[in-house]
């Protein structure tokens, strides 16, 4: 791979971004990146983020031949200065150009939506998988997979990274002959433009509702949904969530971009949905089972457009509760328009496993432990909800915290979901606390819970502990919640991830010692 100097310019006063160059020689970029520990001989270095100019001058002396930045740095006298007008869109745009712009060899379904996009993005990483014998590439929240091999697949570090490694990822995925990418969009990374310029060939929009409003995230509910529907204004069609809220702004978003035969509805059957005049629901699904353990439901296509990708059918998902149904749909929906069949879904949706979604533990003494990622108002209201219409559950607790720096709105969201779903105890707890302190975040939901209707509430900062407390306080007919966390292996501790077990390990291993 390799970025020569006058193409990149060119680039860059193509977009607008261009603002003068300092320096200037002739030279071809063999490496790029915005880590100064990774700079090598040849490497176009990009000042990015919580940037100090010392980096800059580490990566001059480890090799770099020129660097983009907002403004220049003495630092970087003697070798080229690109000075652009916004740092984040010019490093999307140039590692696009230096990685060969791989996105344009895979058919890209991206994902957007408060909840649900990564169960989606499974679901659909296994139609795809199936339908063309594993030649799928997955970026999700929990893992990235770049091909079949062991060492193509890790641990991701952001539900979307940034754009050198973005691109860097593609490129590994087509060289290792995969066709398809299934990749999970937030909202962040276009609010920091991480993904500028990337165009998918199907964007689903799942659902919106408040989250990620915070001093350090989205000002504002407004634009945490800008952002969310700058995915539909970058896709080729558009698949949404007829039952979303804001779903008109939502949808005359994507018809701003999208011709309407390629914008695709799907609603639940029944659902109160108000809708564009002279549009109609492509797909709606009935619910005709749903346990612990799996949920069966019958897709109907509804308009001729629809009909023509043949998806009817009946299909059962082994991830359980009836609120991922619409994401099972999604799924066989935008896999549909990649080419998949009904039978490549019917075949594959039930054995999909996610970590750290509705996990179940079982004991003998101490109740059923439920490990969820639930991380907002709406994921733990039906959580909870689901629970208690399957189960005939005695003493119910929930085991929970909220992150420190980000997501503030969460907090409150926490406090009117327990209040509303009433569990029997809540044991506040850490749940990446970052820079703040535990305890505070714990008092601060603590206030959002009407104490008349949720009487017992408890304080443990250690999570561990936490865990086995309400374990310990269950009985068998009980159900432990143990939701936030999901299976990291992680706790984010004032700029550090720290090693934490993991909920699930957690629980296995006490249940394990308690029964032996």
């Amino acid at each position: 791979m390799e970025l020569h100097i006058t193409p990149a310019l060119a680039l860059l006063r193509e977009h607008h971004l261009l603002d003068h160059v300092s320096n200037l020689t002739d030279f071809t970029a063999t490496n790029v990146s915005y880590d100064s520990r990774k700079v090598k001989s040849g490497t176009l270095f990009f000042c990015k983020g919580n940037f100090l100019p010392k980096y800059l001058a580490s990566a001059k002396e480890n090799g770099a031949i020129a660097y983009v930045a907002e403004r220049e740095y003495s630092e970087g006298n003697g070798i080229p200065a690109i000075i652009v007008k916004d740092e984040q869109k010019a490093m999307a745009l140039l590692g696009a150009a230096f990685y060969g712009y791989p996105q344009n060899d895979l058919f890209i379904i991206a994902i957007t939506g408060t909840k649900g996009k990564t169960t989606t993005a499974y679901f659909a990483d296994h139609i795809l998988a199936q339908s063309t014998d594993k030649h799928v590439a997955l970026f999700s929240t929990l893992d990235r997979v770049l091909g079949n091999q062991p060492e193509d697949k890790f641990k991701s570090d952001l539900t979307t990274p940034e754009s050198l490694d973005l691109f860097h990822d593609m490129r590994v995925a087509v060289n290792n002959g995969m066709t398809h990418l299934v990749m999970e969009v937030s909202s962040q990374a276009y609010k920091k433009n991480r993904i500028y310029g990337l165009k998918y060939n199907v964007g689903i929009f799942l659902n919106i509702s408040p989250d990620h409003i915070g001093r350090n995230e989205h000002p504002t509910f407004a634009d945490y949904l800008h952002c969310k529907e700058q995915l539909l204004v970058n896709s080729d069609k558009c698949l949404i969530n007829a039952e979303t809220a804001n779903f008109m702004d939502v949808y005359y978003t994507a018809k701003a971009t999208t011709q309407p035969e390629d914008i695709f509805l799907f609603a639940r059957r029944g659902a109160e949905v108000v809708l564009p005049d002279g549009r109609q629901i492509d797909f709606e699904y009935r619910n005709d089972l749903e346990d612990l353990h799996e949920s069966e439901f019958e897709l109907t296509a509804m308009t001729e457009k629809a009909k023509q990708l043949h998806l009817d059918g009946r299909f059962t998902t082994s991830v359980p509760g009836d609120y991922n149904e619409g994401n099972a749909v999604a799924a066989i929906i935008a896999s549909g328009l990649a080419g998949a069949k009904a039978t490549d879904a019917v075949e594959t949706l039930n054995h999909v496993h996610i970590r750290g979604r509705m996990e179940m533990i079982n004991s003998h003494e101490h109740g059923t432990i439920y490990v969820d990622y639930a991380h907002n108002y709406a994921s733990l209201k039906r959580l909870l909800a689901f629970l208690k219409r399957q189960t005939n559950a005695g003493k119910v607790t929930v085991v929970l915290g909220a992150t420190g720096d980000k997501g503030i709105s969460r907090r409150p969201g926490f406090g009117k979901a327990l209040t509303e779903e009433q569990p029997d105890e809540v044991i506040l707890t850490t749940d990446d606390p970052g820079y703040e302190d535990p305890m505070k975040i714990a008092r601060e939901i603590d206030s959002y819970i009407d104490h008349d209707k949720v009487k017992n509430i408890q304080f443990e900062m250690d999570r561990e502990t936490a865990i086995k407390k309400a374990i310990d306080d269950s009985k068998n007919n009980d159900i432990v919640v143990l939701a936030g966390k999901g299976e990291d292996p992680y706790q984010k501790i004032k700029g550090k991830d720290t090693p934490y077990p993991t909920d699930v390990k957690i629980a296995c291993e006490y249940i394990n010692e308690l029964e032996k």
